[in-house]
């Protein structure tokens, strides 16, 4: 059956009961040219655990876009980068849609069998899963819709194409059900300001921000992220009834059993009337590992007693302990207005900030914020040294220049676990760190950017503490960034109408919270949001006051960093040198030389890297050795503005004619340029100079070759 739905800017087609009909529900879905497959199972049996059991998978086949995989082996393998986030957004999305008690496995599959150039895959997968959850009989209210907000010229745009996006300064990705927002993603997009072709351009002016390029933050302030977000809810609250209307009928009727909340409810009374203030004391007296120990204890003490030990296993009382945990936890912030560690609701814990802590890396600073503690490392590179990545909507592989990689070892939070490959948690921390971090360094700067985020402590925004220490180790090396970006995690505890707005959460208020709420930026603005609900949405108030709150933690959090960036001092003996200049786009093949013969020549000579722009012209020479870098340029130059004259004016020159008193104009590592006559110069290799050579020194020379436009000298004994 094929239902066609004109929602939000698109036309979506529907097939139900089409494909995979052994899944508990499924839909094809298509979208210009775009179509998605997307496939829910469940299982029968409940896991014994208190946990969701969800599992969300997302695929692109690479034949969606005409395309054979790369590499090796050519067929899809583990998930890219792309696939993970994407696939951690519908989770995000859906699963607080879940009711509490559920507890059976669940498994949501999206596959991208056909890829449009112009179409939003992440939204188009969002609202297939959802279609296909709704279908499925797992009980959930009503389907969830995703629009994603452009702004173009000024103007909140809705679901644009992906060229359009191309265009904004602003990426707002919204989800939520009828009028109840339930995850947010956003981040402010660069742009350029006009200007011409780029000047030749020193690597001095490239960090002084002097080049002819001014990039723009494009920061959101409060205001406008509550606009941009009711235009979303608009659109989410039509995407939400329309699903609702069109599928209602088709969806399966199944009678699923749910867990109680409190299972065990005369052992959860029990502990609450005599263990109430061990608890109490854990919960506020302690640090985060002495507090799990000591609800350790007290559960050994609990198995001790013998109306307990005969009726209910450890782990019974674990779970039972942890929900009058959370009860008071959330008691004690609602109705005293008291956090676990003393704070008032909208206080920062204590900051402490070094930099360049770390000798011989280019730039590093060590974040401490309580007991969350990150060293963010940032290392410049050339061209070579950018993360190609193939994306199915784009042709072409994308070059990342600025890269965010988030490390999170066990010992952080106490545990012994062996260090893996990065998952979906490490992904998506160092993703809003990028996030947050990119607007606030030019698009032009000359070198490949990769910060890397080592957590060495871990009690609540391990993200947030990233882009703090990420935006000081980017100023410790020497990166002139437009301006310092600090990031705070909000929370929140709601019962009824009373709630209450937490600054700077720890592990316990996010974990026995409403929400979390990460805000990211400047002085000026917010460059990131990111913000997921365990309840069943957030209305605009609460909405409005975690974002002015985060505001005021965001500016004291900032003035701190002020403090600290003024006092960093470069690891300039580190850091590369590079010079950026240009010649006239037509000569770059004389720089390339036939088969890339003289470029390779260069760059083994003077031991450096060389980017060329063809259609620019621009050169960029990069190394270790100021002099290197500029004995390369030198010879650049001669290679470009005097070739052709070289070439023109090769017949005043004879093999073995002599030169008397002629001067040294340059000393390079491979040999002297030797100044002749009308403005030409011989090379005198490095091979053939028997003592030390400097500018302005006089030499008798004799030209020993002429060959393609250059000519080379020897010593006249």
């Amino acid at each position: 059956m094929q239902y066609s739905i004109q929602i939000n800017q698109n036309l979506e087609v529907f097939d139900i009961d089409k494909v995979a009909k052994q899944a508990a529900g499924s839909v094809l879905m298509r979208v210009g040219k775009s179509v998605v497959l997307a496939a829910v199972a469940r299982e029968d049996k409940q896991v014994e655990e208190d946990f969701l059991p969800l599992t969300v998978q997302y695929i692109e086949k690479a034949y969606a876009a005409g395309r054979i995989p790369g590499g090796y082996i050519k067929r899809e393998t583990k998930p890219g980068d792309n696939e993970t986030l994407t696939a951690r957004i519908i989770d995000r999305s859906l699963r607080p849609l879940f009711p509490k008690g559920y507890a059976y496995p669940t498994q949501i599959v999206v596959m991208v069998l056909s890829a449009d150039d112009e179409v939003d895959l992440q939204v188009m997968s969002l609202n297939a899963a959802s279609v296909a959850l709704y279908l499925s009989g797992i009980p959930i209210k009503a389907p969830v819709c995703g629009v994603r907000i452009a702004r173009i010229n000024n103007n909140f745009v809705l679901n644009p194409s992906n060229s359009k996006l191309k265009e904004s300064t602003l990426d707002l990705y919204v989800a939520g059900v009828k009028d109840e927002l339930l995850m947010i993603e956003m981040r402010a997009l660069p742009s350029e300001s006009e200007g011409g072709a780029m000047v030749e351009t020193s690597f001095a002016e490239a960090l002084s921000g002097t080049s002819i390029y001014e990039q723009a933050m494009n920061e959101l302030s409060e205001d406008e992220v509550i606009e941009a977000l009711n235009l979303a809810q608009k659109a989410i609250l039509n995407g939400s009834n329309a699903y609702e209307e069109a599928f209602s009928k088709h969806r399966k009727n199944e009678e699923l059993e749910l867990r109680a909340e409190i299972e065990n409810i005369e052992l959860f009374e029990f502990i609450k009337q005599n263990f109430t203030q061990e608890i109490k004391f854990a919960i506020n007296q302690m640090a985060k590992s002495e507090r799990a120990s000591e609800l350790e204890k007290i559960t050994k003490e609990l198995m001790k007693l013998e109306n307990i030990i005969d009726k209910y296993s450890q782990e019974d009382v674990f779970n039972a302990l942890s929900k009058v945990k959370k009860e008071l936890v959330r008691t004690q912030i609602l109705k005293e207005r008291k956090r676990a560690d003393g704070r008032a609701l909208n206080e920062v814990r204590a900051i402490e900030i070094e930099t360049n802590i770390l000798p011989n890396a280019h730039g590093s600073c060590l974040f401490t914020r309580g007991q969350t503690q990150a060293l963010v490392v940032a290392t410049l590179g050339g061209e070579n040294d950018a993360q190609m990545v193939d994306l199915l909507n784009e042709k072409n592989p994308i070059s990342e220049r600025f890269m965010v990689n988030y490390n999170f070892p066990g010992f952080s939070v106490g545990e012994a676990s062996p260090i893996k490959a990065p998952g979906r948690r490490e992904l998506g921390h160092g993703n809003l760190a990028k996030r947050a971090l990119y607007p606030s360094v030019d698009e032009n700067y000359p070198y490949v950017v990769r910060l890397v985020s080592e957590i060495l402590e871990s009690n609540g925004s391990s993200s947030m503490a990233t882009v703090c220490g990420g935006a000081l180790a980017l100023r410790a090396a020497g990166v002139p960034s437009i301006k310092l970006v600090a990031g705070v995690a909000m929370g929140l505890v709601l019962e009824g109408d009373n709630y209450a707005v937490l600054t700077d959460i720890m592990g316990l208020e996010d974990h026995d919270g409403d929400m979390d709420f990460k805000v990211a930026g400047s002085k000026d603005g917010i460059t990131a949001l990111q913000m997921d609900i365990k309840l069943g949405g957030i209305d605009e108030k609460i909405l409005k006051n975690a974002l002015y709150q985060a505001r005021e933690a965001r500016l004291h959090i900032l003035d701190l960093m002020e403090e600290a960036n003024a006092q960093i001092v470069v690891n300039e003996d580190v850091l590369p040198k590079l010079e950026l200049f240009s010649v006239e786009p037509s000569k770059i093949v004389d720089i390339i030389g036939q088969a890339g013969k003289t470029i390779k020549e260069i760059i083994e000579k003077f031991g450096v890297s060389i980017d060329l722009d063809r259609e620019k012209g621009e050169v960029k020479i990069a190394g270790n050795q100021s002099e290197q870098i500029k004995a390369a340029k030198d010879y650049i130059i001669s290679i470009t503005s005097k070739g052709k004259k070289f070439s023109k004016d090769l017949a005043h020159f004879k093999v073995g004619e002599e030169f008397f008193e002629a001067e040294v104009k340059k000393v390079a590592p491979f040999g002297a340029f030797i100044a002749l006559k009308d403005g030409a110069d011989g090379l005198l290799h490095s091979s053939k100079i028997k003592e030390k050579l400097s500018e302005n020194d006089k030499v008798n020379v004799k030209i020993s070759e002429i060959k393609n436009g250059k000519i080379s000298v020897d010593l006249l004994s």
